[in-house]
């Protein structure tokens, strides 16, 4: 039986990547810091650009978190030997910056947002829990892409329907 002393440690690159520059690291709850740490880096960003680079920016952002984070958390888990540890957290950002995608910059939409992407990230509805099952940084990125993109519907329509401000 392998060993984990035995598998090589991963990249830096795919370390720092992974754990989201340490954050994964903190406890309790690895992934809601994960999640915090990509809604207040966007709030940060969000205020630097004008209104209507907004949406093409956090969608770049959230597009490059997903591409470098699936080849980082897949050399992470190999090296630790686990299909999805909880300290990678490149998922979580991935997701909770698609939630964020063409929301105004408010406290109460940042509040609905992280809260909407962290209860369908934990509950995990059809098809999110399945794509758990692919491989690798892929399974590990890909289900929480999909909880953005159920949070990112529940918050456009709270928006449009005037629930939301």
């Amino acid at each position: 039986m392998e060993n984990a002393l035995d598998r090589p440690s991963p990249p830096l690159w795919a370390t720092l990547v992974a754990t989201f520059f340490g954050i994964g690291n903190l406890r309790p709850g690895p992934g809601t810091w994960g999640s915090a740490a990509g809604l207040l880096l966007w709030w940060a960003i969000a205020y630097q650009l004008p209104s209507a680079t907004r949406m093409p920016a956090v969608i770049a952002l959230a597009l490059i978190a997903t591409l470098i984070g699936i080849p980082a958390a897949t050399q992470v888990a190999r090296s630790f030997g686990k299909k999805d540890p909880q300290f990678v957290v490149i998922d979580e950002v991935a997701g909770q910056l698609i939630t964020l995608i063409a929301v105004p910059v408010t406290w109460k939409t940042f509040l609905a947002g992280f809260i909407l992407f962290r209860a369908f990230d934990i509950v995990k509805p059809p098809p999110v829990r399945q794509l758990e099952k692919l491989p690798e940084g892929t399974g590990i990125v890909l289900d929480d892409v999909a909880a953005g993109l159920y949070a990112l519907a529940v918050m456009q329509i709270l928006l449009r329907s005037g629930l939301l401000k």
